[in-house]
């Protein structure tokens, strides 16, 4: 298959973190970007917050019939200082961090250049180790006003690169664990964040693509690949299949952990950057800015245009299209297409079955009835209204500490897809217990979390709650 269909995915973790929301050069969060993927220079100092220069995984390839290669594809993004210049009556620039030319202002930022080094068909019985610099560089183009004359100048810098790609294979239980180690190589020291940031790989990943042979799964390997499975070791770096669904010939190593064959969500129109939002909720904020807080975005950065200029253009429909729907987890879903620049948070967001009852409302199941259900624990029956002694034992919230043996009363008993028992609860001492069951905030405990109170416990509860 062609490489071309993953690399929306690839670029959703490439860009993941370059612009953040509300997407302007003077929000403290667009100061602490590039959150993923991060190689920074091995000579930087404690002080500058550098992060660590290296990445690693391992995967399992079956071999076919044939002698087995690899190409690998390390992507990254290489830091580009874009300086505004003033020029001063005198003939002089100065640099600024802002330039309004014609009531359109005209920013200092920080931007990012794509960068890609491939190594073609790798023998997998070869180790590798090659050392490739990524050139630097200096760019700049006169700044004018409407009537022509030159008042400034935008100047781009790119410090140089050097990064270090070894690979390695070892046979174990038949199959061929790969190891893929990448090193950033910049020999200069960094002192500061800034100087840190600038001669760091940003976005860190890798795409690997198999030649007569097939990627394992390491998430839901083939019974007799288990425990090669088991062995491999990642550092910074996740592999997972990617593709359409049953294809075995690429494989995606990202900084951050996905499931295999991640898909871009179909209902997502371009890229938001921001980690750990959805499309609808960034949208509607980017609708509620002010026009100068839009035109500064505008001016902070050309992907933060695009966003606003999109979120600004859209339809009725095309916000339809964004809200949340559910899809019934169990049913077969056709295969999303693949859409430019996405985010891989809105890899599956939900999606309405609308051939009947959402699978989580009670009228889909005549089974489920969460207000009459229950649950058998230590041979005793609890339903709604049942009291018990809880004791948490997966510290799940930092709060279990103060419900050790706490007397509560259960609201519900739940069951979730996966066939998992929960029992909802109120705190008896609690004084806002009436007001948990009035908008149904409870909290949820596992049955082996728990211990029915005796018939005579019972009796004494309810009767001082009486009194």
């Amino acid at each position: 298959m062609s490489l071309d269909q993953v690399r929306s995915i690839a670029d959703a973790v490439l860009y993941e973190g370059y612009l953040l929301y509300p997407y302007r050069a003077s929000s403290n969060k667009n100061r602490s970007r590039w959150q993923f993927g991060v190689l920074g220079p091995p000579n930087a100092t404690a002080a500058s917050f550098g992060e660590q220069p290296g990445m690693e995984t391992q995967c399992l390839l079956a071999p076919h019939v044939g002698p087995a290669a690899v190409t690998v594809h390390l992507r990254f993004l290489q830091l580009q200082v874009r300086e505004v210049r003033s020029l001063g009556a005198d003939g002089v620039e100065t640099p600024v961090d802002q330039l309004t030319v014609d009531g359109v202002p005209v920013l200092s930022w920080d931007e990012a250049v794509e960068r890609e080094v491939v190594l073609a068909a790798l023998p997998l019985g070869e180790p590798t180790d090659t050392v490739h610099a990524v050139p630097g560089g200096e760019d700049s183009e006169p700044v004018t006003d409407a009537r022509g004359a030159v008042v400034g100048r935008i100047v781009r810098r790119r410090l140089p690169l050097a990064v270090r790609i070894r690979t390695d294979a070892v046979v174990d239980d038949g199959y061929v664990r790969l190891s893929v180690a990448v090193r950033n190589e910049h020999p200069d020291p960094a002192a500061s964040k800034d100087a840190a940031i600038r001669a760091s790989l940003i976005g860190a990943h890798l795409l690997l693509r198999a030649h007569d042979a097939g990627f394992v799964s390491l998430l839901e390997p083939p019974a007799g690949a288990v425990g090669a499975a088991g062995r491999c070791r990642q550092s910074r770096c996740w592999p997972v299949l990617a593709g359409p669904k049953g294809t075995t010939d690429i494989l995606l190593g990202a900084p951050i952990i996905l499931y295999d064959y991640p898909e871009v969500a179909e209902q997502s129109p371009g890229a938001l950057f921001d980690s750990t939002e959805i499309d609808e909720i960034l949208t509607l904020r980017v609708m509620t800015m002010t026009e100068a807080e839009k035109a500064e975005a505008r001016a902070t950065d050309p992907r933060a245009r695009e966003i606003i200029d999109r979120c600004d253009g859209m339809s009725p429909a095309g916000l339809q299209q964004l809200h949340g729907l559910l899809r019934d987890p169990h049913r077969p879903r056709p295969a999303a297409p693949v859409e430019p620049a996405p985010d891989v948070r809105d890899v599956e967001p939900a999606a309405f079955d609308t051939s009947g009852a959402p699978w989580w409302d009670p009228a889909a199941d005549a089974s489920v009835r969460p207000g009459s259900d229950a649950v058998v624990i230590d041979g005793v029956r609890v339903a709604k209204d049942s009291l018990v002694r809880v004791h948490p034992s997966r510290r799940a919230d930092a709060q279990d500490l103060f419900f050790a043996g706490q007397v509560a009363r259960v609201t519900a008993v739940l069951s979730d897809v996966d066939g998992g028992t929960h029992v909802a609860l109120v705190l008896v001492d609690d004084p806002a217990s009436d007001l948990h069951d009035w908008y149904g905030r409870y909290f949820y405990f596992a049955p082996d979390e728990l211990t029915p109170l005796t018939v005579q416990e019972t009796a004494r509860h309810r009767e001082e709650n009486r009194s």
